[in-house]
This record gives C-alpha cells, structure tokens and sequence, in this order.
C-alpha cells in the first residue's frame, strides 16, 4: 500500500499538491507549522494509489511517497 509522508515545517501551502492528486486526498490544514504557512495533509491515505505526482508538483520537496 503506498504511503505518503509530509515534512509539515518545509511545506510552504502552495497548494500545488493538492490539486494535481486524482484521488483528493490532500488539502490544506487549519493549523500552522513553524514557518506560520498551513501545511497540506492527506485526509484519506487508503486511496493513495502511489502516482506520486504530489511529489513531483512539490517545489519545496516536501512530499515523498513510498509504493
């Protein structure tokens, strides 16, 4: 089952993730991290199908998914 890990304190919210994921599992959380950006969080991590492509829209590569 693939896997997505999220480096909550790297994510700047772009939102680039979130609207290239086909499976809208990502969206932006209501909390800050550190930097005082709202970091993206899966919201439904058993439909990853491991396309990756949040990973690969990621500017500040703060995404990495394990298939």
């Amino acid at each position: 089952m693939p896997k997505i890990e999220i480096d909550v304190d790297r994510c700047k919210g772009c939102g680039y993730c979130v609207e290239a994921c086909p499976q809208d599992i990502l969206e932006l959380a209501e909390t800050f991290n550190k930097m005082g950006y709202h970091p993206v969080e899966c919201v439904n991590p058993d439909k990853c199908t491991g396309c990756t492509f949040c990973a690969l829209v990621c500017p500040d590569l703060a995404i990495t998914v394990y298939k």
